[in-house]
């Protein structure tokens, strides 16, 4: 069961390395790892043609944002199941992929997913917030509940039959792709009770009030998206969760 392994980057300089490193030390012998670069000019390409052969899949080229990056490298990836590694996210150890597919192949899922640590953007070893995401009960998502987008990991032919990303709701695509996915489509998915990922802190939807309020409409808008309706409580919850993950 061969794994695709995404990541888009613009000007990642900084981190584009760990993140490869974390794919490359791997003990999973069957992953095509596909790099979707939006032209940087910092020196990300340069590092990442440095891995040569390594990077299954090198692309080059500007696109109109994170989730048409996303998108590109779905439709190449040729793998039986997709996970997306942010450019400044890493793989906690080297036996996620292997478990990710056990998961998914033994137990017949279309999808798994994990916990995730926010960690300090100088230093890794300094957890910020820990993301305990626990099994998904059918309706978690109108309690406001969601799973870390990067420990996702689907079957490619979920993608084919429904759909990708839309580039029409801003910070929202993940959450609307996973409530499409999961809520409305009823995939099945299980749940690995480990961090699977450590992620930067950083992320400006919820840095503000401004910024929270922006991100609650594109919410909604997942939602209508979907002619589901969320229940007048459930875009607040989803933020309010998050502050469990700071104890």
């Amino acid at each position: 069961m061969k794994v695709s392994i995404l990541t888009v980057v613009y000007n990642g300089a900084k981190t584009i390395r760990q993140s490869i490193e974390s794919v490359l030390k791997q003990d999973y012998s069957d992953i095509e790892y596909i790099i979707i670069d939006g032209g940087s000019r910092d020196g990300t390409k340069e590092i990442i043609e440095s891995y040569g052969e390594k990077i299954a899949v090198f692309v080059s080229e500007p696109d109109a944002g994170i989730y048409d990056a996303m998108n590109k490298g779905i439709q190449l990836a040729t793998g039986d199941i997709i996970g997306i590694l942010n450019s400044d996210d890493f793989y906690a150890y080297q036996t996620v992929i292997s478990e990710v597919a056990e998961t998914i192949n033994f137990g017949n899922f279309q999808g798994v997913y994990g916990d995730l640590e926010y960690v300090d953007a100088v230093n890794e070893q300094i957890v910020k917030r820990k993301w305990i995401s626990g099994s998904y009960k059918k309706g978690a998502f109108i309690n406001g509940w969601m799973p870390p987008h990067p420990t996702f990991f689907v079957r490619k032919d979920i993608y084919k039959t429904k759909g990708n990303f839309r580039l029409d709701l801003g910070s929202a695509a993940d959450y609307e792709l996973m409530l499409r996915f999961v809520h409305k489509g009823e995939i099945s998915i299980a749940y690995i009770p480990k961090v699977l990922v450590k992620m930067r802190i950083g992320g400006v939807s919820n840095s503000t009030v401004k910024n929270r309020i922006a991100a609650n409409r594109n919410d909604l808008k997942a939602w209508k998206a979907n002619d589901l309706n969320p229940r007048f409580y459930t875009l607040w919850l989803k933020p309010l969760r998050k502050i469990f993950q700071f104890f």
